[in-house]
């Protein structure tokens, strides 16, 4: 499989850092970021690269040549004249007959693409995304999905956005279908030779933006994946994020989130340890975030563990939430855990009940099943999903079924609290 990586960028943000080489060039522990990502790719057997250069484009062809010393074939395109972020992929196209990742040079990731190819042959579609929860997911892209994943909407910074949203951001990783660029040709009516066609002044004839152009019209049609990830990627591309991520290598945490490695989590409960305990939340106007709930969430993401919610939701087998109701409650608690600057990584949640006989109880719920805390089954989920070590895990929670679902899934340690009274994570991880 091809890798496209778009290495052209000019860097003006992040100049005051090294204004004398191109932004891919900056080097975070000894090396290059885009050094960083060749390898990261290589030794997953992604060989076979596309750079994609303009700007200062001598320092990297000088510093990579043909890719033969890191282990990989680097073939380059020059970009003489500004493009748009996709132009390239119309100059490209006959070298794209299969689908091949695209991916950006001022991201720093570490993350298991072999893992994501697997999930975009799974759903045959033309485009799959790579997207996960940030700290700041109110002002930045978001996907809303259906329950397999597939996008129905894609919403920019200054889109109007619902009141409650899944913290779901779009990272700038992608595996594209040449379909892609066939489907963005046919929506405006061009040949390929009118696409990279050139003005007289020297100027192509359409400037091609990724997203705008041949991504987020797949929304909707059916075609376009959003595959969730807990995996490190974050763009440099200001001084304070270069900072923040030259501290993430020091720390060992940019190699240590690729899932081909075990993860750690932290579990959480979620009625009365994250939202205040009410009798049953079964509307989303009972649904408060108590006020310890972001800082401790916080403190999670920041620690290198995961954050994972694991919660029996009876309502839904006693009939008194649909799915849809239960899921936007959760939208509500990821809005507000991201306002704070907190995210949950995955969330999990059982909607059965043992017992029979009550009015408006939905029956295929009314069972045994092996998901119902004090079971373990969404911890044992959740640690075959994300390759979790549960040995090194916690679970967290205030009722004796979240204690004996932690030790029964082997959890390190198992914390009760008290409903809806403060609870401080540090003393644990």
């Amino acid at each position: 499989m091809k890798t496209v990586i778009m290495a052209g960028g000019f860097g003006t943000r992040i100049r005051s850092v090294a204004a004398d080489v191109p932004k891919p060039m900056i080097k975070i522990a000894g090396k290059p970021v885009l050094e960083h990502e060749i390898e990261c790719l290589r030794d997953q057997g992604f060989t076979d690269i596309i750079l994609t250069v303009s700007y200062l484009r001598e320092v990297i062809m000088d510093y990579f040549g043909d890719g033969s010393d890191f282990g990989v074939s680097i073939e380059y395109f020059e970009e003489d004249v500004p493009l748009g972020s996709a132009g390239a992929l119309f100059r490209l196209q006959s070298k794209l007959s299969e689908d091949f990742l695209l991916l950006n040079a001022d991201s720093v990731f570490d993350i298991d693409f072999n893992r994501m190819l697997s999930y975009h042959q799974k759903k045959g579609g033309a485009a799959t995304l790579f997207t996960h929860p940030n700290s700041h997911p109110y002002d930045s892209g978001l996907l809303i999905t259906d329950e397999c994943g597939c996008v129905k909407e894609w919403l920019t910074k200054e889109d109007e956005r619902p009141l409650w949203y899944k913290n779901r951001v779009n990272a700038g990783l992608h595996i594209l279908s040449p379909e892609v660029i066939t489907d963005a040709l046919r929506r405006n009516g061009m040949t390929i030779e009118e696409a990279t066609a050139f003005k007289e002044d020297g100027k192509p004839v359409k400037k091609w933006d990724l997203d705008r152009d041949l991504l987020k019209p797949l929304s909707g049609t059916g075609k376009m994946f959003a595959y969730d990830s807990p995996e490190y990627v974050k763009d440099m591309g200001t001084p304070d994020r270069y900072e923040a991520v030259c501290r993430d290598f020091e720390r060992g945490t940019v190699k240590a989130r690729n899932l081909r490695n075990k993860q750690k989590a932290v579990f959480l409960d979620r009625d009365g340890c994250i939202n205040k305990l009410v009798d049953f939340c079964n509307h989303i106007d009972k649904f408060e975030l108590l006020p310890w709930a972001a800082e401790n969430i916080r403190k999670i993401n920041e620690s290198g563990y995961l954050a994972v919610v694991v919660t029996n939701q009876p309502v839904i087998a006693r009939g008194e939430l649909t799915f849809e109701e239960l899921y936007e409650i959760f939208y509500k608690m990821e809005t507000l855990l991201g306002k704070e600057g907190a995210y949950l990584d995955a969330i999990y949640f059982c909607p059965h009940h043992p017992d029979k006989g009550f009015p408006g109880e939905r029956p295929e719920f009314k069972i045994e099943c092996e998901c119902r805390k004090p079971k373990p089954g969404m911890l044992l989920n959740a640690a075959r999903d994300y390759n979790i070590d549960l040995s090194e895990s916690i679970m967290i929670g205030d009722s004796g079924r979240d204690m004996k679902a932690g030790e029964a899934a082997g959890c390190r340690k198992n914390i009760l609290v008290t409903s809806n009274e403060p609870w401080d994570i540090s003393e644990y991880i």
